[in-house]
């Protein structure tokens, strides 16, 4: 940053009523950061923890946690950002990515306060500057939203027919007459495959990547070609979706879904061609968007796109998780604790190493997603419908796959036996059981923080999770671990989905497996919720854990498992000895050793010492064997 943080202020148009003094005040209060592009600088239901002004770069702020997020709005040099903070630390309701690397300069929310304390009528212009930013943002959402006309549906209506007969739509609509029977036949879950926008913009790059190959190939028209790519990438923009209606759990293999997009992309590329909605022999839904595909081979590979989208999420949300725990270890380092095996005292080791080992094993399943994630890179576009290639160009499969790969920015393989590959389920499977992996270590991460949390009067309280809300309806003062036992209660939906996923993939019989729907939702599902839950168990109860260092090392003192780390000294039958009496007494096995005169004092705080009990350390060349009695 080459200017003072002041003088970056004064130029900013939201600091021009501000004095001099003012901005030096408020710069000194200023933290420089700087942010490479897809970087959040805040998330979505994460407490606002910070206000702050872009100086360079761009930051996207968009709405939606999983998926493509709706952009709302791109912050340019000089806007403002978490203006919410100055009042309060309710949750964000968007979040802010970098789409260019950034720099800005933010006042963390505790300065905030301190303004408030020590300079209010300074506090209160400010507070008043950042209202007006957001009235005029709430204004400019609410132009949007009556732009567009949501919800509305004028009375014009249009006909179309399939199969078995003709249907009326409104004129409105964009999807046609197959997409409405499916509604009609599948209102199993409730919800429609706009509820994963992956999915959703993964459709739209098959179909864009496979006019893209016909065009080439010269098997379609070039201007119907042009005007097919141009609605496909206005869907992977975030428009339209509010039109793929169809149930995520289907009959048909997923046939609805592929038919929701065909005619949505059809009606938007007759639009932009300047005709009308279900002009059908300008762009045909079938001849035309699904020219040299089928359901068979265009679904399973738009939801092994979609999947792939989706575990960058899920990986970023458990790297952040991670990092998260690796902080408390370095905060908890010097923290002495009892360790335990089989819930009883086992030997000491430190808060920080227990942290540790929490972003170890989440840094492993890190690992095992980024395999899962390549094996699923291998697509079957071009198998049609049973993996022969019926009615598709001999240069079809490479050729739309090099230009899906163009589209996506994925690294995709055409899998080498087409047949093989389209009756095929186990990537899906093979997902689904690094996910239930994932699924049980937090599980299990979530057991011990309500394990060691637990009292604080009648348990272990050796640390204190933040409080998030009143935990009873009758007994006051009441806090229970409500955001360890959220995560739970996701853990154990995702073992099931992998369950359902298991006998999905087991009942598929010959040449196709009908039943990739309920697949894909429980595939779909079980990463979305992992990743909205990585991220509430990281800002919500994680990073604001504390530890009661007093608690834990009273126990320690007053724990018969010290004698562990005696047993190179003094041998097993001694240690043995000391421990039972320390048991039936009450008394401390430091000072029974030290009573009988087995080991000096020196000797008992060096081998007791914190460092030496939680690392390894030379050991004594000859372990003493004893039988004499304990009064000896």
């Amino acid at each position: 940053m080459n200017q003072s943080a002041a003088s970056i202020l004064a130029s900013i148009p939201l600091f021009q009523a501000f004095d001099g003094d003012e901005t030096r005040v408020l710069a000194g209060l200023a933290e420089v950061k700087h942010c490479p592009a897809g970087t959040h600088v805040f998330r979505e239901s994460q407490p606002r923890r910070a206000f702050g002004v872009l100086v360079s770069g761009r930051i996207r702020i968009v709405k939606g946690l999983r998926g493509l997020p709706e952009v709302l709005h791109v912050l340019v040099p000089g806007e403002s950002y978490g203006e919410g903070s100055l009042l309060d630390d309710y949750p964000h309701s968007t979040s802010g990515v970098v789409s260019e690397d950034a720099e800005m300069l933010e006042i963390p929310r505790e300065r905030v306060r301190e303004l408030a304390a020590t300079r209010p009528e300074l506090f209160g212009k400010l507070a008043l500057a950042a209202a007006q930013v957001i009235s005029s943002r709430l204004r400019h959402a609410n132009a949007r939203l009556s732009a567009r006309g949501t919800g509305y549906l004028s009375g014009e209506l249009r006909s179309e027919h399939d199969l078995l007969g003709e249907r009326q739509l409104s004129v409105d609509l964009y999807y046609g007459v197959q997409t409405l029977r499916a509604v009609e036949n599948f209102p199993i879950t409730g919800i429609p495959i706009s509820q994963y926008p992956y999915l959703v913009n993964a459709l739209a790059a098959v179909k864009e990547g496979a006019a893209e190959a016909n065009r080439d190939l010269g098997i379609l028209d070039p201007v119907v070609a042009g005007a097919i790519v141009d609605a496909c990438r206005e869907i992977r923009d975030g428009r339209l979706h509010e039109q793929f209606v169809v149930d995520v759990v289907q009959g048909g293999a997923g046939t609805s879904t592929n038919m929701n997009a065909n005619e949505v992309v059809a009606n938007r590329a007759l639009e932009l061609l300047g005709r009308r909605k279900g002009e059908y022999d300008v762009v045909h839904p079938n001849n035309h968007v699904n020219l040299s595909q089928s359901t068979n081979d265009v679904y399973p590979t738009a939801v092994k796109i979609a999947a792939v989208w989706a575990l960058r999420d899920l990986v970023d949300a458990l790297g952040e998780l991670r990092d998260a725990f690796l902080e408390k270890g370095r905060e908890f380092g010097d923290v002495l604790k009892m360790g335990r095996t089989q819930l009883q005292d086992a030997v000491p080791m430190t808060l920080g190493q227990e942290f540790n080992a929490y972003a170890v094993t989440i840094g492993e399943d890190m690992d095992r997603l980024g395999e899962a994630s390549a094996l699923i890179r291998e697509i079957n576009m071009g198998a049609t419908a049973i993996g022969t290639g019926i009615n598709t160009d001999p240069r079809y499969a490479s050729t739309v796959r090099d230009t899906l790969a163009r589209c996506t920015g994925l690294e995709l393989i055409t899998a080498p036996d087409l047949v093989e590959a389209t009756q095929d389920t186990g990537a899906f499977v093979q997902l689904s059981g690094v996910l239930k992996r994932v699924a049980v270590k937090l599980s299990k991460i979530c057991n011990d923080l309500r394990l060691l949390s637990s009292g604080p009067r009648a348990g272990l309280n050796e640390i204190n999770l933040p409080a998030m809300q009143p935990g009873s309806s009758i007994m006051p003062g009441k806090v229970n671990p409500v955001i360890p036992e959220v995560v739970n209660q996701i853990c154990f939906q995702v073992v099931g989905n992998d369950l359902t996923i298991t006998m999905a993939a087991e009942a598929g019989q010959l040449q196709l497996n009908v039943f990739e729907p309920v697949i894909a939702f429980n595939l779909f599902q079980s990463v979305d919720m992992l990743t909205r839950g990585a991220v509430v168990l990281r800002e919500r109860c994680v990073v604001g854990i504390t530890a009661n260092r007093q608690r834990m090392l009273d126990m320690v003192h007053h724990s018969i498992g010290l004698v562990t780390a005696l047993v190179p000294y003094i041998g097993y039958e001694r240690s043995s000895a000391v421990a039972k009496e320390a048991l039936q007494t009450g008394r401390g096995v430091y000072e029974l050793v030290r009573e009988k005169g087995w080991l000096s004092q020196e000797q008992l705080d060096d081998i007791l010492s914190p460092e030496a009990m939680t690392h390894p350390r030379a050991m004594p060349a000859e372990i003493p064997v004893s039988s004499e009695p304990l009064g000896k």
